[in-house]
């Protein structure tokens, strides 16, 4: 009896801490889903910090004081960034004022589909009826007639409806749907705004931060946490600095080529279709889509929406196959199932905003599994 080990607190303490591993990990999920104006708000601002981070150390070493090095860099960031939403607005303005035209050519495209579809029902007639039972039918019963009588019949007239009395208004839905969204555009804005504070002192404020981080871990987790830090850093600056080359070279592509066609608004179609294609997974009709809306203007002919969207096509299979593999394949190392299921995750929680920040997020995840010992199982099970 006093050789007997006691287990049995052991083997009941498992259950207990897999359902609460289990609550914990569905409370971050709710955590992320209805916070994710906040967290969303956060990423990109951490995002931009480690892209602009190596431009303060430059001019940190020009003998700029850092927060001095961090507002210059931050002005010229939001300079560059009014500076091409002043471009991007230029363009679009023209492309509003030709509205009138696009809806007329919309409109005319509309009838003479309805004229082609009417040809054919005719035909259509014409072939599967036999010709006597054709030539037996008056004209009082062809489908013409019949169609035209059912379009003219007039509806009994209904008795007029007694006035409802309402003591309290309520919303219409209209308006319930404008406030809906009027909120959560306001939210939006409102978040929006704090990135370019966030990023001035998260630049500003680097050194303590990351000095006052590493101390919240003993011994030599610090050295992990730096390397992890830096691994973080190092992707997302090879990441998304990958991902605006190789969108500049597909806009300076499309816009060469709708040059050559002579496309409305080439420099605003082309920009907008060469980062657009690089969306995941939906990259490809959204590249499209711009330059067809903008071809209704003056093409008539389809051969030549055609050709757009071939064009396209080519140039997207070209960077999703040969480009991005060198440019920002080689620096992120996920598989493409890992891929898939973190752009289902992100998406599903964050919409569309969820779909750009995938990638970055678990790639972020990866490094930081590749410099912890403990957690390199999962950073191989993610990798390529």
């Amino acid at each position: 009896m006093s050789t007997l080990t006691p287990t049995l607190p052991t083997q009941t303490h498992r259950p207990g801490q897999t359902s609460l591993t289990i609550l914990a990990f569905a409370a971050s999920i709710a955590l992320l889903y209805y916070g994710r104006v906040f967290f969303i708000t956060v990423v990109i601002a951490v995002i931009i910090a480690f892209l602009l981070d190596p431009v303060v150390t430059a001019f940190v070493k020009l003998r700029l004081p850092r927060a001095v090095a961090s507002f210059v860099v931050c002005s010229i960031g939001l300079l560059g960034l009014y500076l091409l939403g002043f471009g991007l607005f230029t363009e679009f303005s023209g492309f509003v004022e030709a509205l009138p035209v696009y809806s007329q050519r919309m409109n005319d495209m509309v009838d003479n589909i309805a004229t082609q579809m009417d040809q054919i029902e005719k035909r259509t007639y014409q072939v599967l009826i036999p010709k006597r039972f054709q030539e037996q039918q008056s004209p009082s019963t062809s489908p013409d007639t019949t169609r035209r009588r059912k379009s003219t019949k007039q509806e009994p007239t209904s008795p007029a409806a007694i006035p409802e009395v309402r003591i309290h208004a309520e919303p219409t839905p209209l308006l319930t749907y404008l406030y809906g969204y009027l909120k959560s555009f306001y939210d939006v804005v409102l978040m929006a705004s704090f990135v370019p504070f966030l990023v001035y002192f998260m630049l500003s404020w680097r050194d303590h931060m990351r000095r006052s981080f590493l101390y919240l871990f003993p011994g030599t987790g610090r050295q992990i946490v730096g390397r992890s830090w830096e691994g973080v850093a190092d992707m997302v600056r090879a990441y998304m600095i990958g991902n605006f080359v190789l969108g500049v070279m597909l806009s300076a592509l499309s816009c060469s080529f709708f040059f050559a066609i002579k496309l409305p608004y080439w420099p605003l179609i082309g920009t907008l279709s060469g980062f657009f294609s690089l969306v995941p997974y939906v990259g490809l009709p959204l590249a499209i889509m711009p330059p067809l809306a903008a071809g209704l203007i003056v093409y008539n002919q389809p051969t030549i929406y055609v050709m757009i969207a071939v064009v396209i096509a080519m140039l997207h299979l070209l960077a999703l196959n040969f480009l991005y593999p060198k440019v920002v394949g080689s620096r992120v190392h996920l598989n493409p199932l890992v891929v898939t299921v973190a752009l289902m995750f992100w998406g599903t929680l964050w919409g569309g905003i969820g779909l750009l920040l995938a990638i970055p997020i678990t790639a972020g995840i990866k490094a930081v599994c590749d410099n912890v010992s403990s957690l390199q199982a999962f950073g191989k099970l993610l990798g390529d």
